[in-house]
């Protein structure tokens, strides 16, 4: 079987109905990624690649399973059971099974004070930064931070459709909160924190101080 690639992504967002994930609206909204089907007029079948990850919606294709183009992801998220039993068929040992948690997307849920809070605690000899050309550029230089802006080709993209924030400590970076891939009306969030600076609230600073960041 033949797979193509959806321009127009209006063919496929029926098959993709109901489902509540931020990257399947970035790449259904034409902001980001990359959508495959079987056929590009009545298609049964297809495929969100974006960021690492694929999603597989519609009838169950083992062409879309297997289309990877240039090892675009390593995580495939299957719409339903049936999907699931053929990623397994197809990779065997290779694919191991994974939780994913869904977060609350409704605005206005989070408490303002508290947020603050959070934020004003912060200890010498951590800053908080905005995310500006200059540590645009150190993040994507770093192994363990780069998938603050992995999927923005620049910085100048990262201004027009990214935002985040970031700890620095004695001028390094060792903590971020950032856009890992945006929507209409919103945005996908990463947050890292360096290994020997983890379980000090780091990540949850930046966490709240990329909501005022937003709003």
């Amino acid at each position: 079987m033949a797979v193509y690639a959806v321009y127009d992504k209006k063919s496929i967002s029926k098959l993709f109905a109901g489902w509540e994930e931020t990257m399947i609206w970035s790449c259904l909204q034409d902001c980001m990624g990359a959508a495959y089907a079987d056929d590009l007029y009545r298609p049964l079948s297809a495929q969100i690649i974006l960021g690492g990850f694929c999603f597989l919606a519609g009838e169950v294709n083992y062409d879309l399973i297997r289309n990877n183009p240039d090892s675009a992801f390593e995580i495939l998220v299957p719409q339903n059971r049936q999907w699931e039993e053929a990623i397994e068929l197809i990779y065997k040992d290779n694919v191991v099974r994974q939780t994913r948690y869904a977060t609350i997307k409704e605005k206005d849920m989070f408490d303002i004070s508290k947020l603050q809070e959070i934020v004003s605690r912060l200890p010498e000899p951590y800053e908080l930064r905005l995310i500006d050309s200059t540590l645009f550029e150190q993040i994507m230089s770093s192994n363990w931070t780069v998938d603050l802006c992995i999927n923005y080709e620049s910085y100048s993209e990262y201004m027009k459709n990214g935002l985040g924030v970031v700890i620095l400590k004695n001028g390094e970076i060792v903590s971020g909160a950032s856009s890992y891939t945006f929507y209409i009306g919103g945005i996908e969030i990463e947050i890292d924190t360096r290994e020997d600076e983890r379980r000090k609230g780091l990540a949850l600073v930046c966490g709240a101080r990329l909501y005022f960041r937003m709003h």
